[in-house]
């Protein structure tokens, strides 16, 4: 197979790298406080940690309302330091998730190595390196107003903390995997104590992560933002295309890691993902945003999950040999992928898994405070305690009940309040009745998954409701599957899964007497076609291959979406609902109740429970636009 590069050569991921151990200390005061941050990329985001404890975690997109919002977090920062109730004097450390300076050398080398054909990209990436990227330091500073130190911990390093300090473990091997940091693109190695140790790495331009990004943009979807989609299409499709893929674009090694044939690819220097090659092999160009989705892109969408999920369980097989350990800690973006996680789960490679629920670039900011505490600051390891130190990720923002009612006079809003029980009562029967609800509670949650505090939820058992939901609510394509939350002590009960799964990032097989029995006629159906039949009690939760990517409800995690999650239990006998994020296609999920009430106006969901309040559509005067939400829309 040709794969040949000019790119200067870089270390397999089976080829040991220098230990990251042994960096200097930074003298700090007791009960050390940390600010993580990422940005730049897509979905920046804050992180304040206080004594190795999570205090809060924000992604910006949040609260500027753009989508995957790159921009240095702010408004984000603002939030955790207002959650941890101090200012900026009060910060012991500020730690970014990258060595940008590494990562602008790799910028450097590999268009210098192929040019003149880098050019127009360079020309197009170099203003935002030169007048922005390169001098963090200096806007940290002054955005801040902060003049301590700051530490830069390298991109796969913050990953691997992410993974590993949050985790339930006390030792474990990690196993991160997404487009590219400086110059790593997967890591592997162990952590321990107060300590992660990247033992190896597969380096750039060879990337599983931007591998995945090329069949997102050759199947008409946004990279960065909709390999989801194309994870979510695949069961529509047949691997037909995965021969092609292992012989013409991949060489992959036993330990999972590969050399990929540039010739097929654009992403290295041009302004594409993929080349005219690319399009000759797999039978014509990418397909145009917004067009009637083919078969083709179907059969794409399989072949690329196959062939992802071969390279996962290779390369978790290798660390699993490398490192001897029995349990394993994953983080970036290719974590996301539930498929490929769940069938890593039942391969049984390693007895525990535990996913960073930010596992993209979002949760680099909690990676790199981390670091900061243990390797800069030299703090001891946290006590585990059996559950990992996320919270659920609850992480956010909160509105109480008197910031709501304040919100609901100013804005002429009519909802009545309820104590607990009545609220409770009253929504499970609202959703037993069809109705679609948007739930807003507590904190906001961090990650891309709404786990119970910023959802919109139904009926699983209605065979309309993934239709209506993604059409007249969501307002996005109508293949989309719709994710189940259910009752920690009933999981099994419904699905083919013995571990919890709280953040939406495994995915599991309805179980057999759940399941309805499809007819001769309705077997002989394909692709799209198969979208309408009703294949289970729980149709809106269960995907053409009869699997679902679930979300286990813990009560010690989120209390009164276990709650109602019982109530509807006690209606229905189902413990399951349908929970997808608050927020249409394009938006980000909402972070107040002014976009949440925004949202339900806007949209066909019926009833908004705010807090303790609940407010019924008909109910609501004429609608329009707040001038906060406007200016806020206007101005970014």
């Amino acid at each position: 197979m040709k794969a040949e590069s000019t790119i200067p050569e870089r270390d397999e991921l089976r080829v040991a790298t220098r230990s990251r151990l042994g960096v200097p200390a930074v003298q700090c005061r007791p009960l050390p406080t940390i600010l993580g941050l990422s940005a730049y990329y897509h979905d920046s985001a804050a992180c304040l940690l206080r004594d190795g404890e999570i205090v809060a975690a924000a992604q910006e997109e949040r609260f500027s309302r753009v989508k995957h919002d790159h921009r240095f977090p702010e408004h984000a920062v603002r939030a955790c330091l207002k959650e941890g109730g101090i200012g900026v004097d009060a910060l012991d450390c500020v730690a970014f998730y990258d060595k940008l300076f590494l990562k602008f050398d790799r910028i450097l080398e590999t268009h210098l190595a192929i040019a003149p054909r880098g050019l127009p990209a360079f020309v197009r990436a170099i203003p935002a390196w030169l007048g922005e990227k390169l001098w963090v330091p200096d806007l940290i500073s002054e955005a801040l107003g902060y003049r301590g130190p700051i530490v830069f911990p390298e991109h796969h390093e913050s990953h691997a903390a992410s993974a590993f300090f949050p985790s339930p473990f006390p030792r474990a091997a990690f196993l991160t995997m997404d487009g590219v940091g400086e110059w790593a693109t997967s890591s592997w190695g162990v952590g321990q104590g107060n300590r992660v140790e990247l033992m190896a790495e597969l380096r750039f331009p060879h990337s599983l992560g931007l591998l995945y990004s090329a069949f997102t943009y050759h199947a008409g979807f946004k990279v960065n933002s909709g390999e989801y989609k194309l994870m979510g299409l695949a069961p529509y499709g047949e691997p037909r295309y995965a021969r092609a893929i292992r012989e013409h674009l991949l060489d992959v090694k036993e330990d999972g890691s590969f050399r990929m044939n540039l010739d097929y690819f654009d992403y290295v220097g041009g302004l594409r993902m993929t080349s005219p090659a690319f399009d000759q092999l797999f039978g014509g160009p990418p397909r145009e945003p917004e067009t009637p989705l083919t078969q083709r892109e179907m059969d794409l969408a399989r072949s690329i999950q196959d062939v992802t999920e071969e390279i996962v369980l290779r390369m978790a097989r290798h660390v699993r040999t490398g490192t001897g350990e029995r349990d394993l800690c994953l983080a970036g973006g290719v974590a996301l992928n539930c498929v490929a996680n769940g069938k890593l789960l039942r391969a049984g490679v390693f007895d525990r898994l535990w996913i960073q629920p930010a596992a993209g670039d979002a949760g680099g900011a909690v990676g790199a405070a981390y670091v900061a505490h243990h390797h800069h600051l030299g703090a001891p390891a946290r006590a585990r305690t059996g559950r990992d130190a996320m919270r659920g990720a609850f992480l956010g923002t909160a509105h109480d009940d008197a910031a709501v009612a304040t919100f609901l006079e100013r804005r002429g809003a009519r909802g009545d309040r309820l104590e607990e029980r009545g609220l409770l009562d009253a929504v499970a029967g609202l959703l037993a009745a069809g109705k679609v609800v948007g739930w807003f509670q507590g904190r906001m949650e961090f990650g891309p998954r709404a786990l119970g505090n910023r959802s919109i939820l139904g009926d699983p058992r209605a065979p309309d409701m993934q239709r209506r939901m993604n059409l007249a609510i969501k307002f996005r394509e109508g293949f989309r599957p719709f994710a189940p939350a259910v009752l920690a002590e009933r999981a099994s009960e419904w699905f083919e899964i013995d571990v919890e799964s709280p953040y939406m990032l495994l995915v599991a097989e309805v179980r057999k007497e759940r399941q309805r029995r499809m007819s001769s006629e309705e077997e002989r159906l394909w692709g799209i076609d198969k979208l309408n039949v009703l294949r289970s009690d729980i149709p809106a939760v269960t995907h053409v291959d009869y699997s679902a990517r679930l979300q286990t409800v813990h009560r010690d995690d989120n209390p009164r979406f276990h709650a109602l999650l019982s109530a509807f239990e006690a209606r229905t006998g189902c413990p399951v609902l349908v929970n997808t994020s608050f927020n249409v296609r394009g938006e980000p999920i909402v972070e107040s109740p002014e976009d949440a009430y925004t949202c339900f106006m806007r949209t066909g969901i019926d009833v908004l429970v705010l807090g303790s309040f609940l407010l019924r559509k008909e109910a609501q005067p004429p609608f329009e636009e707040s001038e906060d939400w406007r200016k806020r829309h206007v101005l970014d």
